[in-house]
């Protein structure tokens, strides 16, 4: 299912569905092409819905003094500028050699902008916009954004709920619809602080909206993603690459197909185990409703013509009898015909 239909058919329904996967592959292609082709089909293969990359400049992105704020022993870089310098090789005309490639494979391409420039050109590649957390207080490209006329997703990355609201007010006057990812700002985010309690958070802070998660944790054995999804999250947002061992950028808090393979894995039986989201009586449950459910029983003997009490009356398994339901309409009936103990009442031998 691709967004635009996650979009149509809005959260109750989404919830039913597999969650919608973004293989979030930032920039982890590193300038190559060879690697970000590599990292679509295997994004594909593993069973994304989405790849999403990062579309900047350094020079429009960062002041030259613009300080780091990822754990610097993980990535060494100290400057935001230098480390977006290092990977704003891709513009236009690769993004629409990638979104080729994407419709190849099968995968809906995506890519987040950062500037209107980007913008511009990736509105004519995609069917939905993803901003950024960092951009949650950015109004006018906000709004520079939602004039395309898509529908956006929004994260909430090192966001107070009164700055959601703001940005989803600026949002809805433009009328796109919206989908809002619980986010933790933070790289590596520890499981403890993960806090994917605000997902529920944000579901009764904007009922009706599709919310989702974007995960910064490490991967190890995916119950994070699994658990947000267990709390509501429908579209979920993890960074990917080809290989975790490599040093630096996204690629140390990423998920490989691996990890992805698996999830989807265990996420298919948890959607088997899930079921129906409408509570009824299933087929398989009726053998169990027709024997386990009780009868009215006569406790004791009944002679004809009695008036039936309260005192002459149980109730016992199967449910083959008259239900115990009815039994202020079967006290004061009167016996057709003699009714032995323990044998089950049916409305023939009442009148």
């Amino acid at each position: 299912m691709r967004l635009q239909q996650f979009f149509k058919i809005g959260y109750r329904k989404a919830l039913r569905h597999p969650p919608y996967v973004i293989a979030e592959a930032g920039v982890n292609h590193e300038g190559c092409m060879e690697t970000a082709r590599r990292l679509i089909d295997e994004a594909c293969e593993a069973g994304a819905d989405g790849i999403k990359f990062q579309t900047y400049r350094a020079a429009t992105i960062a002041s030259r003094h613009s300080p780091a704020y990822w754990d610097l022993t993980m990535e060494p870089t100290t400057s935001q500028f230098e480390l977006f310098s290092k990977y704003d090789r891709f513009w236009k005309l690769e993004f629409e050699e990638l979104k080729l490639h994407c419709d190849a494979a099968g995968i809906e391409f995506l890519s987040t902008p950062f500037d209107m420039e980007s913008a511009c050109f990736l509105n004519d590649l995609m069917d939905a916009f993803k901003i950024s957390s960092s951009d949650i207080t950015n109004k006018p490209f906000i709004e520079y954004l939602c004039g395309f006329g898509k529908p956006v997703i929004l994260s909430t990355g090192a966001s107070n709920l009164d700055e959601i609201s703001e940005a989803v007010g600026w949002i809805d006057a433009c009328g796109n619809p919206l989908a809002l990812l619980h986010c933790i700002l933070n790289y590596p985010t520890s499981e403890e602080n993960a806090n994917l309690g605000m997902i529920p958070s944000l579901r009764d802070a904007f009922p009706g909206r599709l919310i989702g998660y974007s995960d910064h944790t490490q991967p190890g054995d995916m119950r994070v993603l699994e658990t947000a999804m267990l709390l509501g999250a429908v579209i979920l947002e993890k960074h990917f690459t080809h290989d975790k061992f490599l040093p630096g950028n996204d690629h140390y808090h990423a998920m490989d197909r691996h990890d992805l393979m698996a999830f989807r894995q265990h996420t298919a039986r948890i959607s088997r185990m899930l079921g129906s989201f409408e509570k009824r009586a299933l087929a398989c449950e009726q053998p169990a409703r027709a024997n386990a459910r009780r009868s009215l029983v006569a406790g004791v003997d009944i002679p004809a013509g009695k008036v039936l009490e309260r005192s002459d009356l149980t109730w016992k398994r199967p449910a083959s009898g008259i239900s115990p339901r009815y039994l202020d309409n079967v006290v004061g009936k009167t016996a057709v015909r003699a009714i032995g103990e323990d044998e089950l009442l049916s409305w023939e031998l009442l009148r």
